[in-house]
C-alpha cells in the first residue's frame, strides 16, 4: 500500500512533492502555509505571484490546486490547495450540515475531498510518484480532525494506484491518532 503516516514537519519531507494548505492569494500566512513559505524562501513568493489571479486576490480558488517548484526545500514541487472553512456547529442551513457531526462549513465535505483529489491529479500530470500531505483544513480553517481525517483518507485511497507513496504528515499526536484511526478503518 502506498499510504504512509508519520508525525513530523511537512517542510522536511523529501518526497517528490509536498502539499501546502494555502490561502486563495497564495501569499503565505500562518500554520502550514507560513512554515512552507518561510523555509522555501523568497523565491516561492515570486513563483506564487507569477500565478495569474482568476479574480481579484484569488490565485487558487477553494478546492483547486496550483504547483510551484520546491525552491529551498528538499522536495521538487509544492502543490498548493485551499480547503473549505469550518464555520461552527449548526450555524447554517441544514443543506450544508454534516449528517453525523451537525457542523456547518463554508463548503462541503466533498469540497475537502476535492482538495486531496485535485492535488493528486495535478501531481500525476507532473509525473510525481511520491507526495506528502498535511492535514488540510484542520488548522486555521478549523475543520475538526475527527471529521477531516476520514475524508482525507477516503479521497486519497480513490487515487492511490497512481503513486508509489502518499504520506500524511501529522504535526501533533492528536492528528496522528485521528489519521491512524481513519487509515485502519479504510483498510
Amino acid at each position: 500500500m502506498p499510504i504512509d503516516l508519520i508525525q513530523g514537519d511537512i517542510t522536511q519531507q523529501d518526497t517528490d512533492a509536498i502539499v501546502n494548505a494555502a490561502h486563495e492569494a497564495l501569499m503565505g500566512g500562518g500554520g502550514v502555509d507560513g512554515a512552507i513559505h518561510r523555509k522555501a524562501g523568497y523565491s516561492l513568493m515570486t513563483e506564487c505571484l507569477s500565478i495569474p489571479e482568476v479574480e481579484k486576490g484569488v490565485r487558487c480558488p477553494m478546492g483547486q490546486a496550483r504547483i510551484t517548484t520546491g525552491c529551498a526545500l528538499k522536495t521538487r514541487y509544492i502543490i498548493h490547495t485551499v480547503a473549505p472553512k469550518f464555520v461552527g456547529w449548526k450555524s447554517r442551513t441544514p443543506s450544508v450540515l454534516h449528517p453525523i457531526y451537525g457542523c456547518a462549513t463554508e463548503g462541503t465535505n466533498e469540497d475537502l475531498a476535492t482538495c486531496y483529489i485535485n492535488c493528486l491529479k495535478l501531481a500525476f500530470l507532473y509525473n510525481i510518484r511520491t507526495i506528502a500531505f498535511p492535514s488540510l483544513g484542520t488548522g486555521g480553517h478549523a475543520f475538526p480532525i475527527e471529521l477531516a481525517c476520514p475524508i482525507a483518507v477516503k479521497a486519497v485511497r480513490s487515487q492511490e494506484q497512481d503513486f508509489d507513496l502518499i504520506r500524511f504528515v501529522a504535526f501533533d499526536p492528536d492528528t496522528y491518532h485521528e489519521f491512524e484511526k481513519a487509515i485502519n478503518n479504510e483498510e
